[in-house]
């Protein structure tokens, strides 16, 4: 996916410039298709080194994706209940491009509009959606693909929308645990700051005003808050900076997401829900691909691209290195390690009796239920601990600076009134 800067001229006389992103190869082609679509002149026409587009996608996608999972489920949807019943599959996008929502025109409708340029260039529905992979993941890409060989493009529509609203959930529920502790954190930290920045200040000349004797830890709390305030200016730089830096290691560094994602499946309670997601995912994707038709290595291929997790992701490619052996899906999972023996014992009975893609399916479901009441029950558990945190850092204010004034306060008052 190439990205353009380009100028037009358009038939009306006016000039119009702005940023496109074209699966193309060669410039020429990005010129015509430029040409044909807004009946213009070319004036200018830029293609973005490899790095630059790949800032320009990526900071699009922060700023303003181009679809969410739940507007892409229901466009798909929208698309199979209309194929499913006799509309042509260029109508279907038609009617979900016309749609319009609270007065403006929704990402699904956009996202037809430009599905639909690409139809009517002459491409099949399943290269239309190959060009905007940061839209349609690889799962739904390839089952559209089979749609469009099998001409079951309804079912594949369906399966597809099916799939991203359970991955959807997973991730929602996987998510859910996480907002109370990142808001009473949040919280923590905002009072903190206030604290630090005016508080303990103000204390601080109060103490030295009245030459109060403190104690050791009042001192290194008040030293603390004042170096604190003085470098502050470079404290916010350095956390930008380095965020910046995990941010584009996290992106771009495999070797880095490997080594996270390792020692987060060495941690206590992390491993506990990589593990149970990890799995949850996989039999996901895998169940989902050998129904719509997919022979097992190249289904263990597309995980490969669709799996986030590094630790996974190494032994899929272990599995499907054993299969080009010629080895069963069961063996080599016994032999690459990382999954339960249920898992291995249940696609190995699914290999005997040729009902793979329904095990797989049953195993979805089961770690699906497991990775729902682990973010239950975690969750549950989480609330006490971070009250817990919260009230331990207050008691620690109380204790380093509330205690002192009250000796202060103490003082004032045995003192001798003349």
């Amino acid at each position: 996916m190439n990205v353009y800067y380009y100028r037009l001229l358009l038939s009306s006389g006016r000039v119009r410039a702005g940023v496109t992103q074209l699966s193309v190869e060669h410039d020429s082609s990005a010129r015509m298709w430029l040409e044909k679509n807004f009946d213009a002149v070319v004036l200018t026409l830029y293609r973005f080194p490899g790095w630059l587009a790949e800032a320009q996608r990526t900071i699009t996608q922060l700023v303003k994706p181009s679809i969410r999972s739940v507007e892409l489920a229901g466009m798909l949807r929208d698309l199979a209940v209309m194929t499913s019943s006799g509309i042509p599959i260029m109508e279907s996008l038609r009617a979900v491009a016309n749609e319009v929502g609270g007065g403006r025109t929704s990402n699904a409708a956009k996202l037809a509009r430009r599905l639909l340029d690409e139809l009517d260039a002459g491409a099949s529905l399943s290269d239309a959606v190959s060009r905007y992979p940061d839209s349609f993941p690889e799962t739904v890409r390839n089952l559209l693909m089979i749609g469009d060989e099998t001409g079951t493009m309804d079912k594949m529509l369906m399966e597809s929308a099916d799939h991203i609203e359970r991955i959807s959930k997973m991730t929602a529920d996987t998510r859910q645990a996480l907002i109370y502790p990142a808001f009473v954190f949040s919280a923590i930290f905002a009072a903190g700051g206030f604290w630090i920045y005016y508080v303990i200040p103000n204390l601080a000349d109060l103490f030295k005003q009245m030459n109060a004797k403190l104690p050791p830890l009042t001192i290194a709390v008040m030293k603390g808050s004042e170096w604190l305030i003085g470098h502050i200016g470079f404290i916010a730089v350095a956390m930008v900076v380095a965020a910046f830096v995990l941010w584009v290691a996290w992106r771009y560094s495999r070797g880095f997401r490997r080594a996270a994602h390792y020692t987060l499946h060495k941690l206590p309670i992390a491993r506990t829900i990589m593990y149970s997601s990890g799995l949850a995912f996989f039999t996901e994707y895998m169940a989902l691909l050998i129904r719509a038709g997919v022979d097992m290595v190249s289904s263990l291929q597309v995980m490969e691209r669709a799996m986030r997790d590094e630790y996974y992701r190494d032994r899929i490619i272990a599995i499907r290195q054993v299969l080009e052996r010629g080895d069963r899906v069961s063996a080599a999972m016994r032999q690459v390690g990382g999954f339960p023996s249920m898992m291995v014992r249940m696609i190995g009975v699914g290999e005997e009796t040729g009902t793979l893609d329904s095990q797989f399916a049953r195993l979805s479901a089961e770690y699906s239920l497991r990775l729902q009441r682990l973010i239950t029950n975690l969750s549950e558990v989480i609330k006490p601990v971070v009250v817990l945190l919260a009230g331990g850092m207050f008691v620690f204010l109380i204790v380093a600076l509330l205690l002192p004034v009250y000796d202060l306060v103490k003082q004032a008052i045995a003192s001798p009134q003349f």
